[in-house]
């Protein structure tokens, strides 16, 4: 982005002031701070610190300044709360003041004083004394409050955070998110582990990879897809529960719901099934959605769903049918292809029957489911990593967290015989043939490890998604440095 004449001269001028400031041996960005208080800490306890006349030390940016000759005063921000500072000629002394005209909205500080009220009422510190802790050269930007650019809150994101409390405020609630999510399952007896980000053959998930190149070895690898080949070999190595919270890289469109890498976590449940996974998941999105918000009824996207009421079940045929009007026990491909066209559905010329019933489903299914529920037991061709239903091997023992109309998690039985699981590989292995790079490679190695024996299991999967559709933003806004395009 290009630097304007105005900001250039700002710059200039606050370079100045560091230079004056430097010239009266003041340091522009010292080591050290003393801080004793946080500004919240102050407010929180403001009569006591009065009454005792109790020396306060508290730092952070300058967020306001107003000079009234010999009086100056200012609003200081730190991570918790601002409040109002004052600066007086006779108390810090002619020269100290003088230095104090250097100051700028934005600079970084440390006021040492004694806390009183003003005539107006406003809880301030009177400044004893006080010390540049680190010099902001370029200004705020002017209005920048309330700034509805987008592209420029997320790609100087260190900005939108000065600017907009609730926007910092949202990320502490993030990181309370992942926190919620971790202690559950430690709760819960899973042992949370660590599996590489570089992987010989991506697996998985459908989804098109990064590449990269590990000089040492002189080898490609692929940044992971998923989390999920790697628990599974844990369960064929004796462990029974097992999660990860890692971040994983899909080389694919952005949307609303969509990044090229973010935050996952899944886990493993050796002799557990889907069934199993209902009855826990109830449990631990309660207590996400607790967390974040003191209650279980939550508005999102125009509706406002009840997360304490028994989530609803819905079958996947029964809903296709119902809504796009085609009879998944019989449907050809040529049946499909057709809905789809009427659809206004666009697809690849290599797309098979499981990528066009994914499609429609997508478009008319989906959007409808609003109340909390798993939708239940796809066709086997949307899920080559699950077992089949005992009565009908057409179909795979699938559930997907829904509500607000879009996917917040998938979970499985998980697929166990090593005969099954390669044939399978081998049909996404035909459909990368054609052109499909989404599709899923066949891992020799993961095969193995099945013929070893892995116990029946159960494993889910949820997706920082989740969090942002909670909070009813789209998923780059919910990410601290998302990816942008190149500035021109």
């Amino acid at each position: 982005m290009l630097e304007t004449q105005k900001e250039n001269e700002l710059y200039q001028e606050r370079l100045k002031k560091l230079k004056n400031l430097e010239a009266m041996g003041i340091e522009g960005f010292p080591t050290d701070a003393h801080r004793t208080h946080a500004v919240e800490d102050v407010l929180g306890s403001f009569d006591a610190l009065t009454k005792k006349e109790a020396e306060v030390t508290i730092a952070g940016r300058i967020r306001a300044l107003r000079g009234h000759g010999k009086l100056v005063f200012g609003n200081v921000e730190d991570q918790t709360a601002s409040m109002q500072f004052a600066v007086k000629s006779d108390e810090v002394g002619e020269q100290a003041f003088g230095a104090f005209q250097n100051f700028d909205i934005g600079d970084f500080v440390e006021i040492t004083g004694t806390c009183f009220l003003t005539k107006k009422g406003e809880r301030t510190v009177l400044a004893k004394k006080f010390r540049l802790l680190a010099k902001s050269l370029r200004a705020l930007p002017e209005k920048f409050h309330g700034l509805k650019d987008a592209e420029l809150r997320l790609r100087k994101r260190y900005l939108d955070l000065i600017a907009n409390p609730e926007v910092r405020q949202m990320f502490v609630k993030k990181s309370l998110f992942w926190q919620t999510i971790r202690s559950h399952m430690n709760q819960s007896g899973f042992t949370e582990v660590e599996t590489p980000i570089l992987e010989a053959v991506p697996g998985g998930a459908e989804a098109e990879p990064f590449i990269t190149h590990h000089n040492a070895l002189n080898r490609d690898f692929y940044l992971r897809i998923s989390l999920e080949l790697p628990l599974k070999r844990l369960l064929v190595g004796g462990y029974e529960k097992v999660f990860e919270i890692g971040r994983i890289f899909r080389n694919e469109g952005v949307s609303t719901e969509h990044l090229q890498d973010y935050t996952q976590m899944e886990f493993y449940w050796a002799y557990a099934d889907y069934n199993d996974l209902m009855i826990f998941l109830q449990g631990l999105y309660r207590d996400v959605i607790k967390a974040l918000f003191g209650k279980l009824k939550v508005a999102s996207r125009g509706y406002e769903a009840d997360w304490g009421k028994e989530w609803k079940r819905y079958d996947f045929y029964e809903l296709f049918s119902a809504n796009a009007g085609l009879d998944l026990r019989s449907v050809t491909e040529a049946e499909l292809k057709a809905r789809a066209k009427q659809l206004g559905i666009t697809y690849e010329k290599f797309a098979k029957k499981g990528r066009l019933i994914d499609l429609i489903y997508k478009k008319t299914v989906r959007p409808k489911l609003i109340e909390p529920g798993f939708l239940l037991n796809p066709p086997i061709e949307l899920e080559p990593l699950a077992k089949r239903l005992p009565d009908d091997h057409n179909r795979v023992q699938r559930l997907q967290v829904i509500a607000y109309g879009t996917e917040l998690g998938k979970g499985f039985s998980e697929l166990n015989d090593p005969i099954d699981q390669r044939s399978r590989f081998e049909e996404q292995m035909k459909l990368r043939a054609a052109g499909d790079s989404e599709a899923q490679q066949l891992d020799e190695d993961f095969v193995e490890a099945l013929e070893y024996g892995m116990p029946p299991a159960a494993g889910f999967g949820l997706s920082e998604r989740l969090f942002a559709v909670l909070m009813d933003k789209p998923i780059r806004e919910t990410v601290i440095f998302p990816p942008m395009k190149e500035e021109k």
